[in-house]
């Protein structure tokens, strides 16, 4: 506690330079406390309090090709309601991991994801798409979104990342990005995804 998210950030940034990135990263989003709930925010000087949520959304890129991922932990104990929200957003996740298989549209594999928030109450809260293709850009086609029927394909790279974000409270978000096997798909983020409490 006490370091400011812009510290934190730059402490990010440092780690995986030193761990072979090829460049410094480009949008590294490092936001906490009642900030989480900004679908966008960049690191302020604001320092992370106990009870925050900080929400990381980073990768690094090597030989040219990007990595994508962001994990949202907890500094302290979260209270009832931050636990709730993290369980919703955890199995929406697991949902849209486990439907993204080759001919599965864009729209479904957001479905499969955006179905468990709905039915949790939480669908107005879910503002973005589920995913995005992801390679020699950061943000490239395919695309799981609501708007997207075009199916998916072996070889294919997507990020799955369901969100809930409460404005004045705060928010969630947790992203892996796979890649498309002709029998499924291979998660490849290995980051553990409980919530952790720091």
């Amino acid at each position: 506690m006490g370091v400011t998210e812009k510290e934190l950030s730059a402490k990010l940034v440092c780690y995986m330079t030193q761990e072979g990135a090829d460049a410094q990263p480009n949008g590294i989003l490092l936001i906490s406390g009642p900030r989480t709930s900004l679908l966008h925010g960049v690191a302020s000087s604001k320092a992370i309090e106990y009870g925050d949520f900080v929400l990381m959304d980073y990768g690094a890129m090597v030989d040219g090709y990007h990595s994508d991922m962001t994990r949202t932990v907890c500094v302290g104990q979260p209270s009832e309601k931050m636990q709730q929200v993290y369980n919703i957003v955890l199995k929406a996740q697991a949902a849209g991991i486990d439907g993204a298989k080759p001919g599965i549209t864009g729209r479904e594999m957001d479905k499969l994801a955006r179905d468990i928030i709905d039915e949790a109450g939480y669908g107005d809260a879910f503002g973005h798409s589920l995913g995005h293709g992801v390679g020699l850009e950061i943000h490239e086609f395919p695309n799981a979104s609501p708007a997207t029927q075009t199916k998916l394909e072996a070889g294919n790279v997507v990020t799955v990342e369901p969100g809930i974000y409460l404005s004045g409270e705060f928010g969630v978000r947790i992203e892996d990005f796979v890649v498309i096997r002709e029998n499924g798909c291979e998660n490849l983020t290995k980051a553990p995804k409980q919530l952790l409490v720091l």
